[in-house]
């Protein structure tokens, strides 16, 4: 099992090339199951989830072939509509198979999800939203068995609250579907609107993507298309904030920096200097104290809870106290005994964290619990003195395409090593 091995204390300074962003890229994946015609994706990550991902759609019969930033995807003709647990454990984006599935084929079994421990995260609005849809949900010793007589039909879904996950996968469903589908309170992050924009391509009718009314026209059959994934917002924003941390200049390219506009002002507020132009964004900090800064995670365009534990990392070091409230997944604070470990002062009281921030943090041996997480513990590793290591670094690999790289090209000195 590989490690990551961190000499903290210099400055980040260079460029960074964010990838397309990984929360796009697995929807996208999975809608070429809903035609028959060749699908291709332009600027796609390469990670761990991915890969899986690729691996389950293979085992329905669909041709996959991997390039450099590029995924060609063939369903003409599936040959199972069944996803074993052990390929949908690993990854909670999988469940999202089961309505395009549906919506093809009629019928579906898809074992429940797995995926990081950072919370309950339960599928039941999916359900619930295939239901109103007319489809038939048994539940049988861990899997989903649906079916859809004659199809599914439109129907209007108001979702009880925000869920990211639910909206994508009504939206994916519904595209085939007989009528028309209108999903209320639907969630509005930059990801819905790019699969919205590809389904489109692909020939589908949806209208009001990015707002909380999302409209979709069934049609009767989609095409192929090649379509480019959207810029990933979170490493983006997991960049700009281990730069604002370690201190230093790096210029982030191919960033959408209208979608990080809940980010920017907190890293101006915390001490840290950000320029903006059209496709890219310099972050800059050169001797001066971070600044304590209270923040809330929210629903898009709210502060994503995707960055709350690299926000940490950079207040553990603030001149001051602060608080962070999680309001979006109630266990997502399993960063804070491994920041302990590296001299963090952090009190946990349900969904509130206060952090005292410290004058320096001290290298540790520290374990990634979550995706997020491993990230925050990185860039408080190269904050830190002396030698940093970050075990189970298998989460870094399901969301950051070559981080080591990317940041010791910064001059960050950080190495892979197997264990």
């Amino acid at each position: 099992m590989d490690k990551i091995v961190i000499e903290g204390g210099t400055p980040l300074s260079g460029q960074i090339s964010i990838s397309g962003a990984k929360n796009s890229a697995l929807k996208l994946m999975v809608a070429c199951l809903l035609t028959d015609a060749p699908f291709e994706l332009t600027n796609m990550p390469n990670l761990r989830d991915t890969r899986f991902l690729g691996q389950l759609l293979e085992n329905f019969g669909v041709q996959v072939n991997d390039g450099v930033g590029r995924l060609s995807l063939h369903a003409k003709n599936l040959t199972s509509t069944t996803a074993p647990y052990d390929l949908v454990r690993k990854m909670r984006a999988s469940f999202n198979v089961l309505g395009p599935l549906l919506a093809r084929t009629h019928k579906a079994k898809v074992s429940l999800p797995g995926g990081c421990a950072i919370g309950a995260r339960p599928v039941d609005l999916h359900l619930s939203a295939l239901k109103s849809m007319g489809a038939n949900i048994e539940l049988d010793e861990g899997y989903v068995i649906a079916s859809a007589k004659g199809g599914l039909r439109g129907a209007e879904i108001t979702f009880p609250f925000i869920s990211v996950g639910a909206t994508e996968h009504a939206m994916l469903a519904a595209v085939l579907a007989k009528g028309e589908t209108v999903l209320n309170n639907a969630a509005r992050e930059p990801e819905i609107v790019d699969l919205a924009n590809c389904l489109n391509a692909m020939g589908a009718n949806i209208s009001g993507a990015g707002r909380s009314e999302v409209i979709i026209e069934g049609v009767e059959k989609l095409g192929g298309t090649s379509y480019a994934v959207v810029p990933d917002r979170i490493e983006a924003g997991t960049y700009a904030l281990a730069t604002a941390t370690v201190g230093g200049a790096v210029r982030l390219l191919n960033v959408r920096s209208d979608h990080l506009g809940s980010l920017w002002p907190l890293i101006a507020q915390a001490g840290a200097k950000v320029t903006m132009d059209e496709n890219s964004v310099l972050v800059e900090r050169h001797g001066t104290p971070i600044l304590p800064v209270d923040v809330e995670t929210q629903a898009y365009p709210g502060f994503p809870t995707d960055l709350q534990a690299q926000f940490m990392a950079m207040m553990c070091l603030a001149d001051g106290v602060s608080i962070i409230r999680e309001n979006i997944f109630e266990n997502r604070f399993m960063h804070c005994p491994e920041l302990s470990r590296m001299g963090a002062n952090i009190t946990v009281s349900g969904r509130e964290a206060i952090i005292r921030g410290v004058p320096t943090l001290k290298g540790a041996q520290v374990m990634a619990t979550d995706l997020r997480a491993s990230a925050s513990l990185v860039a408080a590793g190269m904050a830190a003195e002396d030698i940093t290591e970050v075990g189970r670094v298998y989460h870094l690999d399901r969301g950051f395409e070559q981080i080591e790289v990317k940041l010791g090209n910064c001059g960050a000195r950080i190495k892979r090593v197997s264990e």
